[in-house]
């Protein structure tokens, strides 16, 4: 949803920081101290480096507050390979929890998908020429924050750019609750009938805000007619909600295509809007990593935001899509190589995640 403009307003109870590699800590009046050329206190500190393996912690806070919005830029190759936004993994924490409740790929999190950079402009995520990650996901804590980036890339990562913007002394029941992302692939290997799970095993009260999906297609025909459905509160064989296909859920049409026609072939229209886009479509490897002749497998990114239309569930949620296509003769099963990042908010912190796959299980296609 667009700004709640009575949040703007302080009751005398907040203060706002921000932690950056000029203010690890976001101390009160510590900000920009580090020397450069030019003098103290002329940008001397404006970026971390990753050394391949390592995990850079970005943000550790204590006390009661909100992350407001997160500013991130990294290279997307190095000459040990071109998929560090798949390589990454985003993690947070919150509350001192022995777990994470946000583990992502960082381009995925930030809906590029494929270890690849897409412009994408919508509400709570923005990704700005080249490479500027936002997310304007709301993240309240009770007692403290983690952030961190692991690196399972073979190389070094030189310049990690980062701001956290973050306020503290917030009412945490003044906010939707634990902030939650998880990513899952089924990489072509559920049988035909078999959906795919973008989210399982959720218990509790909570929101779910929005679905990030990354499709490789790896068979011919269109790939997009299986329906979104999210299990509430119990739901067994059928859902509570559903969608008439995945483009629809996306909020397009019709193959996001600019017509239905065999002669002259369609070509896909890509748009980001506030709360539902289709901003990546490629046949074509940009990774100028080999030296053959390479054509890829057509690859989709789209994403859907519940902010104005939220899921709401009380004791459980389930979130699957069903790989289905259709061609000149009818509907039919497909396996695709299908990557979905899912965002939810929890009134308490969640359960462990299953185990993410480990980075060769990632590479894209």
């Amino acid at each position: 949803m667009t700004t709640p403009w009575n949040r703007l307003r302080n009751d005398g109870t907040l203060r706002s920081h921000a932690i950056n590699a000029e203010n690890p800590k976001g101390e009160v009046g510590a900000a920009g101290s580090a020397s450069s050329n030019l003098g103290p206190g002329r940008k001397g500190s404006a970026w971390y480096d990753l050394p391949a393996g390592s995990t850079l912690t970005l943000a550790e806070i204590e006390g009661s507050g909100v992350i407001r919005h997160i500013w991130m830029t990294i290279t997307d190759r190095t000459e040990a390979g071109p998929f560090v936004l798949r390589d990454v993994i985003l993690r947070a924490y919150w509350d001192g929890s022995d777990h994470p409740q946000v583990e992502v790929p960082l381009g995925d999190f930030f809906c590029n998908g494929f270890g690849t950079r897409a412009l994408v402009t919508s509400e709570p995520i923005v990704v700005a020429p080249t490479g500027g990650m936002n997310s304007y996901f709301p993240m309240p804590f009770r007692s403290g924050a983690r952030i961190e980036l692991v690196s399972e890339h073979a190389g070094d990562i030189q310049g990690v750019f980062f701001q956290i913007d973050y306020t503290l002394g917030d009412d945490f029941a003044q906010w939707p609750g634990y902030f939650h992302a998880q990513w899952r692939r089924s990489n072509g290997t559920t049988a035909l009938g078999e959906d795919h799970v973008i989210v399982d095993g959720i218990a509790g009260s909570g929101t779910y805000v929005g679905t990030y999906v990354a499709l490789a297609s790896l068979q011919r025909f269109w790939w997009g007619e299986g329906e979104v459905k999210f299990f509430v509160d119990g739901d067994t064989d059928l859902p509570t909600l559903c969608s008439t296909g995945l483009e629809d859920y996306a909020g397009g049409a019709w193959g996001f295509q600019n017509g239905l026609h065999p002669d002259p072939e369609p070509l896909p229209i890509t748009f980001s809007a506030p709360y539902f886009g289709y901003p990546f479509a490629s046949a074509t490897d940009t990774t100028k990593a080999s030296d053959f002749w390479t054509p890829m497998l057509p690859m989709h990114g789209m994403y859907r935001w519940h902010l104005p239309d939220p899921i709401f569930f009380r004791e459980s949620l389930r979130v699957t899509l069903q790989q289905i296509g259709t061609w000149s003769h009818g509907l039919f099963e497909r396996s695709d190589d299908i990557s979905t990042t899912a965002y939810w908010y929890q009134n308490e912190i969640g359960a462990p995640f299953p185990q993410l796959p480990g980075v060769t299980a990632r590479t894209p296609r």
